[in-house]
């Protein structure tokens, strides 16, 4: 992993820990919860780098079984996710993936809103330090994979975890 896309996802999962850590017992957020997970993603050519690097040193029988997993994910859901509802690539999930469940402020008919999952925050408001912007998440993420050589182009998840 590149230094800059380390400290990158290093400040998220900071960020997410802080969240937590403040306003857990109003989230539930946690192994196998897999909400977020409902879509499919395309990273960053940095991220794809990265998580190319870290599957290159899985044995082979892992790497089979998430090929195996790849070929059977439905297509309306992350590719990664197994059929517990775990991903399969956790500790090197790409950048979005980090921040879900957190409240994010996003434009929404131009207007700024903030959004998290549909189980979190139903009985608190989160401090204002604990809402991530999504302009600014994305922006970062941009430049450190520009900072890497890349354009910005996004490159489908399932490409990368099952190339053929």
């Amino acid at each position: 992993m590149s230094n800059r896309l380390g400290e990158l996802t290093a400040k998220v999962d900071a960020f997410f820990t802080r969240v937590e850590q403040r306003h857990g017992d109003d989230m539930q957020c946690s192994t196998g919860c897999s909400d977020c997970c409902h879509v499919r993603l395309t990273v960053t050519s940095i991220e794809a780098a990265a998580i190319r690097t870290a599957l290159a040193a899985w044995p082979e029988a892992r790497r089979a079984a998430l090929t195996a997993n790849v070929a059977a994910a439905p297509p309306d859901r992350c590719a990664a996710l197994d059929p517990s509802g775990r991903c399969l690539i956790y500790d090197v999930r790409p950048v979005v993936c980090r921040s879900h469940g957190a409240p994010i402020r996003m434009r929404q008919d131009s207007l700024p809103v903030v959004q998290s999952c549909h189980r979190n925050f139903t009985r608190t408001t989160p401090d204002a330090d604990c809402i991530l912007d999504q302009e600014t998440l994305s922006a970062l993420t941009l430049a450190v994979d520009r900072a890497a050589g890349g354009d910005g182009a996004r490159v489908d998840l399932v490409s990368v975890l099952a190339p053929e």
